[in-house]
């Protein structure tokens, strides 16, 4: 199957070319804070975009698979998105009050995570890493 990549002001999104799938990566081209599918919907519907909650889960689910988002789950067990700012293998410091996050890396990380597979006898190893806080704005 032949994948159309929509356009938007931010990377192709892959997958089937629709209008709603282009408003949900607008959507998140908008926010630099991790969203729920919920409040991207509502955001969308706040802005006069009719877009399926069921659309809105399955785009962000593509963006995913693709790495053109990242995925957190918070406390409650709920996924989060937003839009990667780079590429590159990253980690988050997320602020648990206003969800403000900063993509950071992480090399002593990646160095700790590859010991301890090595020292199991793992290859191939892939992990995530979210630091959660508070940002210097919350905390004044």
């Amino acid at each position: 199957m032949r994948r159309n990549p929509v356009t938007t002001a931010g990377p192709p999104v892959k997958g089937r070319a629709t209008r709603q799938r282009a408003a949900v990566a607008a959507c998140l081209q908008e926010v630099d804070e991790f969203r729920s599918a919920q409040e991207l919907h509502d955001m969308l519907k706040h802005k006069g975009d009719s877009v399926g909650l069921t659309t809105v889960y399955r785009t962000l689910q593509s963006l995913a698979d693709a790495g053109e988002v990242d995925v957190l789950r918070t406390a409650e067990g709920e996924s989060v998105y937003r839009r990667c700012s780079t590429g590159d293998h990253h980690h988050h410091l997320v602020c648990r009050n206003c969800g403000k996050a900063v993509e950071v890396e992480g090399p002593a990380v990646e160095k700790w995570a590859e010991a301890i597979a090595a020292e199991h006898g793992y290859v191939n190893v892939a992990h995530t890493v979210e630091i959660f806080g508070t940002c210097a704005d919350c905390a004044t």
